[in-house]
């Protein structure tokens, strides 16, 4: 198979979706369109906070500062947290931090965010280790430095920290700061996934879908991809959806494809709205409607986040749908894509 295959290193909110294209009209996705690869970490997928923060009566920062210098290493961290408030990361705990502390924020300054993820790492903080190799990751307070991301990845992830893991893991696929090496990178990638991380779920299932690092086995790309898809992780929904329409680890079927499609199609992710557009625009999976057909295909190209081959093979098959419908009805549907990224609160 000659499939893409992406990752990041990625512990903040970045996105990258490798994208795929379809034939024709009346094909169905092709077998090398299947996003193998790319690591989006969210703190609303992810769920990882730090140690609750010491109790206090006073709610202020000051007062946290203060267990921090004092060597808490829970305030530590949370501190850190409150100095890199916009890093994408640790949202959700951070505006937790906020809350706790009755809305008291302090500026942002990664600097001082990495000093005191340093205190609270040096302390063994499982956390701060994590967030503090993102910093190196990133060169945010420090200079990039892809040996430190790897020497603080391993410290956290050996005391199992689930997106450390897969990080480390992501070192050993990308050979930054530390030799390439797949089966490692499945090592931790395994780790994390059996912690229920989706990005580390998708990614294992990539590695199994390319044979890297293990024996190639698309029941076993597909049983991962199904973990992080079920979590509601758009990119493996999207390859559980092209699994599903090829036929590769698990029965060919165009309506649990059509299914899979449309739960990521409207995450946002334009390879499986090309997908969902080119089903209706063919009937497979779900009944024929070209009005349906191009709406999810007008969606997927005015997002603009296909590849330049992707989105031309998009037009096409978009216009050859459009060609079906009335001039009433081609008006109702790109009427209902405006509404669509309004309601997304993107723009097209």
């Amino acid at each position: 198979m000659n499939s893409r295959f992406c990752r990041w290193l990625i512990v903040s909110a970045l996105v990258f979706t490798a994208s795929g294209a379809w034939a024709q009209l009346s094909a169905p996705p092709a077998s090398d369109q299947k996003v193998n690869r790319s690591w989006e970490a969210t703190a609303q997928l992810l769920k990882l906070q730090c140690s609750a923060p010491p109790a206090f009566d006073q709610k202020s920062v000051t007062v946290f500062e203060q267990r921090a210098a004092n060597g808490d290493a829970a305030a530590q961290c949370g501190l850190g947290d409150l100095y890199s408030d916009s890093h994408g990361v640790r949202q959700d705990n951070t505006q937790a931090l906020l809350a706790y502390l009755s809305g008291q924020g302090v500026p942002q300054d990664y600097a001082k965010a990495v000093f005191w993820y340093r205190k609270a790492a040096e302390q063994g903080d499982a956390e701060a280790q994590s967030r503090l190799g993102d910093a190196y990751r990133l060169g945010q307070g420090v200079p990039q430095d892809f040996i430190q991301v790897v020497f603080w990845f391993r410290k956290s992830a050996e005391q199992g920290d689930a997106l450390a893991q897969a990080n480390l893991g992501t070192s050993y696929v990308t050979g930054k700061g530390v030799l390439q090496d797949y089966a490692q990178a499945a090592l931790w990638d395994r780790k994390a996934a059996e912690q229920g991380l989706a990005v580390a779920q998708y990614n294992l299932a990539g590695l199994y879908d390319e044979g890297q690092g293990v024996s190639q086995d698309y029941v076993q790309a597909t049983f991962w991809n199904r973990k992080a898809a079920e979590q509601g992780y758009a990119k493996a929904q999207y390859n559980l959806g092209v699994s599903y329409n090829n036929g590769q680890g698990v029965p060919q079927n165009y309506a649990q494809a059509a299914l899979w499609f449309r739960k990521a199609a409207e995450q946002g992710n334009a390879d499986a709205q090309f997908g969902l557009g080119t089903m209706y625009g063919a009937g497979l999976g779900v009944p024929q409607d070209f009005a349906e057909a191009y709406f999810w295909l007008d969606v997927a190209t005015a997002a603009g986040k296909l590849d330049a081959s992707g989105m031309e093979r998009a037009a096409k098959v978009r216009d050859a749908n459009a060609s079906q419908l009335t001039p009433a009805d081609l008006s109702r549907e790109q009427e209902r894509v405006r509404k669509w990224f309004e309601a997304h609160h993107a723009k097209p």
